[in-house]
């Protein structure tokens, strides 16, 4: 990989794209009540996946970028979990049917944290709502350090069959640094008890760029991965945004590694996850062979979500909990931010929706080509174009940002089939964003492109 690359490129703030257009352009012109109509318009035979979100925490990492809080008090847990089935209740009464569904998930914050019984609630009520598929993929985020022998059970009997543990890093050092003291062989335990429950589809959350991390310490983190033996790696950098994040302020910036350095890092766990067997899928996920989703890579079916690269080949997204977002065909939708401010909507009878986005036909042949170049590190615009009735040339014309890439030599263009160089993948976000209409590169909204 190209140090060169990364010292012109690395700098940029660029959207992770895993929506286009991006949340930060999603508007209050899109309410509860174009919800609503887009819920009752969708086709007889859609399927859908469900995103459900817990925004509580025990303690605050440091380096979270989530929507989430603190919370002592289970009551307060107990009573968001009520709002979530009238929510799960009140989008279904909308649609009007019983939508199949494919893929689950439970994200945060920290899902495992509500009780056992609430969560196999949690789980009939969706199974009552909607028609989960005795195949779907069910998957939850997990903090290792507060998972118990009761919840893995519950998870059981509720059909998970994923689990997502966030490690980070094992180096103490970077540990206190961020707040999140997790030792190996709690992680070690918790992966345990779920393969004994027959949990096996097992993803490890690491993430480079934190304080004090070092090359060694990254991949000293990985050797003790590799230990354990995960399906899938999900390998992220860090995004420093203490103007939106307050909590990161406790962080001391002085101890962040420089964009070359993350680089570094990067190209470093990249090379050791691929020597032991892993295949690279996209900009940071990593599966055995085996694994379904290095499959749909070799395929060609990968896709790219608010989860980031799935399997899932629904057209349909339902969010759920404060701060969630949706995709449906019409466009995006999401729910209130502020957990109060969604509860009272939920509580008024009405669909907790906050603000959305209408797609154009536009957005949605820039969506289609942006998330080819994520998931396939190229693009077919001539194919893709024709799909939407547009012409290449005119697109190629529209993205001036796409020049400087190819005379860099990051991007091959033969004829209408765009290509990211093999040694400048690490830069597929800059090759994505020459085809965003709209990106504002003076704001700083997003985390950088290495």
């Amino acid at each position: 990989m190209r140090t060169d690359l990364a010292a012109s490129y690395g700098e940029e703030r660029l959207p992770r794209y895993t929506s286009y257009p991006t949340a930060p352009h999603f508007s209050p012109a899109v309410g509860a009540d174009a919800y609503a109509r887009w819920l009752s318009e969708l086709p007889a035979g859609a399927s859908a996946s469900l995103y459900l979100h817990v925004p509580f925490c025990r303690e605050m990492c440091w380096y979270c970028g989530c929507h989430t809080q603190i919370v002592r008090r289970d009551g307060l847990i107990a009573a968001y979990q009520r709002t979530l089935r009238s929510e799960i209740s009140g989008v279904a009464e909308a649609i009007g049917r019983r939508i199949k569904v494919e893929h689950i998930h439970f994200g945060g914050g920290t899902p495992t944290i509500m009780a056992p019984e609430a969560f196999a609630e949690l789980m009939a009520a969706m199974r009552h709502a909607f028609f989960v598929l005795p195949s779907a993929e069910i998957a939850v985020e997990i903090d290792p350090r507060t998972l118990t022998s009761e919840m893995v059970e519950a998870m059981r009997l509720s059909g998970v069959n994923r689990a997502s543990l966030g490690v980070q890093s094992f180096d103490p050092v970077v540990q206190r640094a961020i707040n999140r003291v997790q030792s190996f062989e709690q992680t070690a335990s918790v992966v345990d008890m779920l393969q004994r429950a027959g949990i096996r589809g097992i993803n490890f959350d690491l993430i480079y760029g934190l304080p004090h991390q070092t090359i060694a310490s990254c991949l000293d983190t990985v050797r003790r991965s590799l230990e354990l033996a995960p399906a899938r790696f999900s390998v992220f950098g860090y995004a420093h945004v203490p103007d939106f994040k307050k909590h990161q302020r406790m962080i001391n910036e002085e101890h962040l590694p420089d964009g070359l350095a993350r680089h570094d890092q990067a190209c470093a766990i990249a090379n050791a996850l691929k020597e032991a067997g892993y295949v690279q899928i996209g900009l940071d996920h990593f599966a055995r062979p085996d694994d379904a989703m290095a499959v749909a890579f070799e395929q060609g079916t990968l896709r790219r979500n608010f989860q980031g690269y799935t399997t899932d080949q629904s057209e349909v997204l339902l969010g759920f909990g404060a701060s969630a977002i949706g995709h449906l065909p019409q466009g995006y939708v999401q729910n209130a931010v502020q957990i109060g401010a969604y509860a009272q909507r939920i509580a008024d009878g009405r669909l907790a929706t906050a603000k959305g986005y209408g797609l154009t036909d536009d957005d949605r042949l820039r969506a289609d080509i942006i998330e080819r170049i994520m998931c396939e590190f190229g693009a077919d615009l001539g194919d893709i174009c024709a799909r939407h009735g547009a012409k290449s040339e005119a697109m190629l014309q529209s993205a001036p940002r796409l020049k400087p890439l190819i005379s860099d030599g990051v991007v091959r263009l033969d004829g209408d089939r765009l290509a990211v160089a093999s040694d400048s993948r690490f830069l597929v976000r800059s090759v994505a964003a020459a085809f965003d209409a709209h990106l504002d590169p003076g704001k700083q909204l997003h985390s950088r492109a290495v």
